[in-house]
């Protein structure tokens, strides 16, 4: 890759990822992001340039994985990364060649339907109660099984043991009102994997029987341990992650960035790049609540958090360097989950381009002086800003 040899030392870059950050219109024509009363972001809208990022391909709604990755610098379509394998590195699991990690969530069952996919979004306390009392389920034939209590209502499953396959049907309709999913393998190389999940589930309901919201469990996300480059081979950036939610903080971990444990919220990830600041080139910080609101339906939710959102931007404009505000994808309210519209960006460099927003808008974005890219091509960008490229050629 030509940017290996242009790399120098320069300024430091910021990249803080709002999950769910663009929306479509809820309220006459106006957006969630135009609804918002957010100074701090129009203001740098009006002084700084904007422009809008395609997490994948044209009408490809992306995963929270493949997104953050193309932001990261990887070419999505490359890198086909399981959300288990990022849900398990983001709760601290020991990973081994050959495991098999599946993201799971707890569901509400009723006469074999799916009322809740979500379990009414579980208290994290209630979460590691019933995880507890799955633990009961340590072996089945010869594969090991090891759980772990993620937030919520998300958990993570690890299977160890010889003959094992990612290639299984995941088990989430998708929907509420459907059955769930047989486990049915995709590859002869499954059926013994296959397997043990059936035997698993079945376990699982007699022991689950009782709980009131968590009765049942969803499993996607099947994944083993990739090969890739680590992010500061790729870009020669030390880097540094900080996400309050298990499968952010696995994916900033799977590049190679160094991720400090007990960040429970924003605040805390913030608090945590403070005190590192002076040590790493390269920050990622996550910020979720909009994602949330977005899928539950809720405008005014998302207003809300894209509010208190705002109110942390002094904060982390004041550490310095160079600062990239941008989402992995967009969560419309009206869409009650992600989709493939173009995401905004803005960069607080004016070596990017030229201020031509008036505010911090979808609408703005597109029309900004940074165009619209592929995110996978965001961070030649930030390095170029940060002054970190040198020219090519004579």
């Amino acid at each position: 890759m030509v940017y290996k040899e242009l790399l120098q030392g320069g300024e430091k870059i910021i990249l803080v990822v709002v999950d769910g950050l663009g929306g479509l219109p809820v309220l006459g024509s106006f957006t969630e992001l135009e609804l918002a009363n957010i100074p701090n972001l129009n203001s740098l809208a009006k002084r700084f340039p904007m422009g809008a990022l395609e997490s994948v391909g044209a009408g490809i709604t992306p995963g929270s994985g493949p997104a953050h990755l193309s932001l990261f610098g990887y070419d999505p379509l490359k890198y086909i990364i399981g959300r288990g394998i990022l849900e398990a590195l983001g709760l601290d699991m020991e990973i081994r060649e050959g495991d098999v990690a599946i993201r799971c969530n707890f569901a509400t069952l009723k006469d074999g339907v799916i009322t809740d996919r979500r379990a009414g979004r579980i208290p994290t306390e209630e979460n590691r109660r019933i995880v507890e009392k799955l633990r009961s389920i340590s072996k089945v034939e010869d594969v090991e099984i090891i759980w772990e209590s993620g937030k919520e209502h998300r958990f993570v499953m690890v299977l160890r043991g010889d003959g094992l396959s990612e290639k299984v049907l995941e088990t989430d309709p998708g929907k509420e009102g459907e059955k769930p999913i047989e486990p049915e393998p995709l590859d002869p190389s499954a059926e013994k994997t296959s397997r043990i999940l059936k035997k698993i589930l079945e376990i699982s309901r007699e022991i689950l029987k009782d709980e009131d919201r968590g009765n049942f469990f969803l499993m996607r996300g099947y994944a083993r341990l990739p090969k890739m480059e680590k992010f500061e081979e790729k870009w020669g950036l030390k880097a540094f992650g900080t996400a309050s939610y298990p499968m952010y903080r696995g994916l900033a971990k799977l590049v190679g960035m160094y991720v400090p444990k007990d960040t429970p919220d924003f605040d805390a990830e913030i608090e945590e790049v403070e005190k590192n600041f002076e040590n790493y080139d390269f920050f990622y910080i996550h910020y979720k609540d909009a994602d949330k609101a977005g899928e539950d339906g809720d405008w005014k939710k998302k207003v809300l958090a894209l509010e208190k959102f705002d109110s942390y931007l002094p904060r982390i404009l004041k550490l310095g360097g160079i600062v990239a505000i941008t989402g992995d994808h967009n969560t419309p309210s009206l869409l009650r989950s992600h989709s493939w519209h173009y995401v905004p960006l803005l960069i607080t460099s004016l070596k990017a381009g030229y201020p031509t927003a008036w505010s911090f808008t979808e609408r703005e974005a597109i029309r900004g002086s940074l165009g619209i890219r592929k995110s996978y091509e965001l961070m030649p960008i930030l390095l170029a800003c940060a002054g970190r490229l040198k020219r090519f050629g004579a």
